[in-house]
């Protein structure tokens, strides 16, 4: 099978040509149709992530067909259409399994960092990391629903807020392009934040009641009319401009972060305790989580916009992400 692996830090995807994987117990194995890239996969090929053994095969938004199925797996069946994302599956057995928080498993189970992950034509996951993807949607758009969908769709089911609530999304790339979408299906009174009047009209396609152009006004002020936002998403990887809306949020009031800032975040202390607000992380979800996200996103409508790439031009497509040029999501599309 082809597969493009970093074979060193920070140097061009290697193709190569590998033997085709076999699933163990509790293992599938999953022909790739399409793998997302997302800015998470720098942590590979730079070499990044704490622990990292090279060679490897990055790629955690994964979606494509059951190929083979490892002994103990009574789930799936060979020809199921499914996916994998960021989380790589669970022991089942640590504090954080125990609890049911399969998404912080002690054991660390990543997609394309701990294993080898989509871009290849095969990949091997256990059966607990998969979920099935709706017949209305399809390879190629389901994949970043794996990733950045989940992750915006997860967040905002777990952050306090009810139908009809106003929130904030944060940036309109590839985290809050989705963000928008799934927060105008819950229900939510959806306000969108990015600089320039020029994508007003975009962010009100996607479902958004109203547009703040932070170039323009005073997003604070803008935000805090009629009590403020109950929940304020932030998808841009800007610390100063997230901690600087803080104030906007309502009593009681959650700023969820979902896109990783290198830089600290400063945020006072009062502006949280006279309003009893919170600051809440989210890191995408677990096999149900995503099968949830799918669901949503085929009975709604919710679908990301993508650039396609074949897998011989992955690195093309992982510079054209990293560089930014990609705005939204890059898809690589590995078989017809």
């Amino acid at each position: 099978m082809k597969a493009m692996a970093v074979r060193a830090a920070n140097q061009p995807l290697v193709a190569e040509e590998r033997p085709v994987p076999e699933p163990g117990r509790g293992e599938v194995r999953i022909r790739v149709h399409a793998c997302g890239i997302c800015h998470s996969d720098q942590f590979v090929t730079s070499g990044g992530w704490p622990g990292l053994k090279l060679p490897r095969v990055p790629g955690h938004e994964i979606a494509g067909v059951i190929d083979a199925v490892g002994e103990g797996v009574t789930r799936f069946r060979v020809g199921d259409r499914v996916g994998v994302g960021w989380h790589g599956g669970q022991d089942g057995t640590c504090r954080a399994c125990l609890q049911g928080k399969f998404v912080h498993c002690e054991a660390g189970l990543i997609t394309g960092i701990t294993s080898d992950g989509g871009y290849a034509e095969m990949m091997i996951a256990p059966a607990n990391a998969v979920a099935k993807i709706p017949d209305a949607l399809g390879f190629a758009e389901a994949a970043p629903l794996l990733c950045a969908g989940v992750t915006t769709f997860n967040a905002l089911r777990n952050a306090g807020a009810r139908s009809g609530d106003r929130i904030a999304v944060h940036g309109l790339g590839g985290l809050g392009h989705l963000g928008v979408q799934y927060a105008a299906k819950m229900g939510f009174e959806v306000v969108a934040i990015a600089r320039g009047a020029d994508k007003e009209e975009f962010a009100k396609k996607l479902g958004a009641s109203r547009y703040v152009d932070s170039e323009r006004k005073d997003a604070v002020a803008a935000l805090s009319e009629d009590g403020g936002i109950r929940v304020l998403l932030a998808t841009a990887p800007n610390a100063d401009a997230i901690s600087r809306l803080v104030p906007a949020l309502s009593i009681e009031g959650c700023l969820v972060v979902v896109a990783a800032a290198f830089e600290p975040m400063s945020i006072g202390a009062i502006d949280l305790i006279m309003r009893s607000r919170r600051i809440q992380g989210w890191s995408s979800g677990a096999a149900a989580d995503s099968a949830d996200a799918l669901a949503f996103a085929a009975r709604t409508g919710v679908r990301p916009i993508i650039e396609r790439f074949p897998l011989a031009d992955a690195q093309a497509a992982l510079d054209r992400m990293m560089s930014g040029k990609a705005r939204f999501r890059a898809v690589l599309e590995v078989a017809a």
